[in-house]
């Protein structure tokens, strides 16, 4: 009797030996104890891990979720949307008119075109220059409470993608312009527009793709983004989880799904500043458009690295100093940045790659047009 006590002692404080080691090393045990799981009912270590990890994850995308509402509210209200007022003359051909005239009938458009963003409480609007390229149009602004304002003035930047719109206002929420040189890729980007010129403030995220990509001379060094860019996001803000702005979204890829493209922020700024103490755009303007060729491509096509030029401006400085489509200008490295160094009646020293040879040209920077 003594020893079946002694023998039930024993097997109890084993069990609870098994179980205070078993806590303090997490319960890796539990699982190896006669190769069932009897701890488990007592010491759901798992489980709890398990939790820990569930409840990590949850408190990850509710405050990503957080970041993305914080930021809505607080640009929203600094966000508009441009809209287009013209009359279009269409022609009607009857085949059977032998002078082949026609009738003259005319359509009247009223539609919102693109987006844009308060950067003053007097009512200067930032929007991409394409989305007012049309001169002989009239445009209008609509505020996020649905106000509507006539566009009294337009400023367009000769050089950037980017106008500054003036409508008679006061008293409007300036939106917070960030800094678009301490961006990271990876970092993430919200978007916020008149998406496909129909749904007004829609918000999208993603992140910053990769930096520094090359379009043309007016669109070099640009911002990529996987966030969705619909066209009707042109002129709108890309922001920080600040709710800042670090660039304007001004294209999209056709090439590819989920590839869209903008202007940094502190490009425009230089721009504002350059506005503010002139009340004008004056850039200096050679002429080209082109898209990098970085290491990679030109070890693969054995050609220099450089500005691949695709197109050259007629009656431009460029094709006025010899520059032909097809060169590669290999000097200045950075053709956008370099040219912005420069002021208008200058002249540049230009290094060509063409067809195995170098070639050099002087280019007088004028005034774009």
């Amino acid at each position: 009797m003594a020893y079946k006590i002694k023998r039930k002692n024993f097997l109890i404080g084993l069990a609870l030996a098994i179980v205070i080691f078993t806590s303090a090393t997490g319960g890796a045990l539990s699982d190896r104890v006669w190769g069932y799981k009897l701890l488990d009912r007592w010491w759901p270590s798992n489980k709890l891990q398990s939790d820990k990890v569930t409840e990590k994850q949850s408190n990850k995308i509710l405050s990503e979720e957080n970041v993305v509402i914080d930021v809505a509210e607080k640009a929203g209200p600094s966000v508009v949307t441009i809209g287009i007022k013209k009359t279009q003359v269409l022609r009607q051909i009857d085949p059977f008119d032998i002078f082949g005239q026609g009738q003259l009938s005319q359509k009247k458009i009223d539609q919102d075109i693109g987006s844009g963003f308060i950067i003053n409480s007097d009512g200067l609007i930032a929007t991409n220059k394409h989305v007012v390229g049309d001169t002989e149009a009239k445009y209008q602004v609509v505020t996020s409470d649905d106000q509507k304002y006539e566009v009294t003035k337009i400023y367009r930047d000769p050089t950037n993608d980017f106008a500054i719109l003036k409508i008679d206002a006061s008293g409007l929420t300036p939106i917070e312009l960030g800094d678009s040189s301490k961006i990271k890729v990876g970092q993430i980007a919200i978007a916020i527009g008149t998406a496909l010129g129909e749904f007004r403030h829609t918000v999208t995220t993603g992140v910053i793709s990769g930096l520094g990509r090359g379009i043309s001379e007016t669109l070099d060094n640009v911002i990529q983004t996987d966030a969705a860019i619909n066209p009707g996001n042109s002129g709108g803000p890309l922001l920080n989880s600040a709710g800042q702005v670090i660039g304007v979204n001004t294209a999209v890829s056709q090439q590819g799904q989920n590839i869209g493209f903008a202007i940094p922020i502190n490009v425009i700024k230089e721009a504002i500043d350059n506005f503010n103490k002139t009340g004008q755009f004056s850039r200096p303007f050679m002429g080209v458009r082109y898209r990098r060729i970085d290491q990679k491509m030109a070890l693969a096509n054995d050609v220099p690295q450089g500005a691949y030029i695709e197109e050259v401006v007629e009656g431009s400085p460029a094709e006025k100093a010899g520059i032909e489509a097809g060169d590669i200008i290999t000097k200045p490295k950075e053709l956008a940045k370099a040219i912005s160094g420069y002021k208008i009646g200058d002249k540049i020293e230009v290094e060509v790659w063409r067809e195995d040879k170098t070639l050099n040209f002087t280019v007088t920077l004028e005034e774009a047009k």
